[in-house]
């Protein structure tokens, strides 16, 4: 007699299995930001990305693993798709500091952590992924990426992101970068901020800032999308075709290169990095 349980098709390996046959095949993309203890908004600067990104039609998941971010639900070490949280549409949240620790395997990589929260979120088309730069470089260890350094109008911040884009540059060889700037947009000072964090990315790493933006955190979220910002997400999400060089998608203009460092009346100091 057959048993009335028996079934001849595959049983679900968990919750989100159905979500991941539904899917299977859509690009993904993950995008790292380098988190600042010295940006006050650097949760608004989240906020403005997935806003910008859900506009565009993608589906958003913001991963906060920074060490100031909450920390996870107690689920979270064995169902991390239970603890995702649906926050706006087409935007999630998943809590997640200290997480990346736990999948460090036997050569420090934490690669593992995204396959995971891919897993667990199948339906994501983008990933945002916020950690200090130790744990991005090791969850990069092992892949091509263009992390964003936050910073905002005040020198600590940029000392800061100039730290986090030397531990990148020297643990896992990532060599460009974009910065988004917390800022209001009448600061006299951003744009040679950008300016002089890209002379020193350049000169004492060897590295290029490609292109900055500015965040206004008094801005609504419909207001966000200026068309730098636009941009910089446009050639992020262009990073990863099969080339490995960045894409940029017809409709999307031109930017500016690689920032240099001159500055009003400024060299360059030649022993250590100098900001304004």
């Amino acid at each position: 007699m057959r048993d009335f349980y028996a079934t001849s098709a595959p049983m679900p390996l968990d919750q989100a299995d159905g979500l991941r046959r539904l899917f299977a095949g859509r690009r993904r993309h993950v995008l790292p930001l380098a988190a600042n203890p010295h940006v006050a908004f650097a949760g608004v600067v989240l906020d403005r990305l997935a806003a910008v990104l859900a506009a565009q039609g993608r589906e958003v998941l913001v991963v906060d693993a920074a060490s100031s971010s909450p920390l996870p639900h107690e689920l979270a070490r064995v169902d991390l798709a239970a603890c995702i949280e649906p926050i706006a549409p087409r935007v999630a949240y998943l809590p997640a500091r200290g997480l990346p620790m736990a999948h460090v395997d036997t050569r420090g990589s934490a690669g593992g952590f995204i396959d995971a929260v891919q897993l667990a979120a199948p339906q994501a088309e983008v990933l945002l992924l916020h950690a200090d730069a130790a744990d991005l470089a090791r969850l990069f260890k092992h892949r091509a990426a263009r992390p964003l350094l936050i910073g905002a109008d005040h020198p600590e911040s940029i000392k800061h992101a100039y730290a986090s884009a030397k531990l990148l540059t020297q643990r896992c060889g990532l060599m460009t970068f974009d910065l988004l700037l917390a800022a209001p947009p009448q600061s006299p000072r951003a744009a040679a901020i950008a300016t002089s964090l890209g002379g020193c990315v350049e000169n004492f790493l060897g590295a290029v800032l490609r292109h900055s933006a500015l965040v206004d955190p008094a801005a609504a979220n419909d207001e966000a999308a200026s068309p730098a910002l636009a941009c910089l997400l446009a050639e992020q999400l262009a990073l990863d075709d099969t080339t490995g060089a960045a894409r940029r998608p017809p409709d999307v203009p031109a930017m500016h290169g690689p920032l240099s460092w001159q500055t009003a009346g400024s060299e360059p100091n030649k022993n250590r990095p100098a900001f304004l």
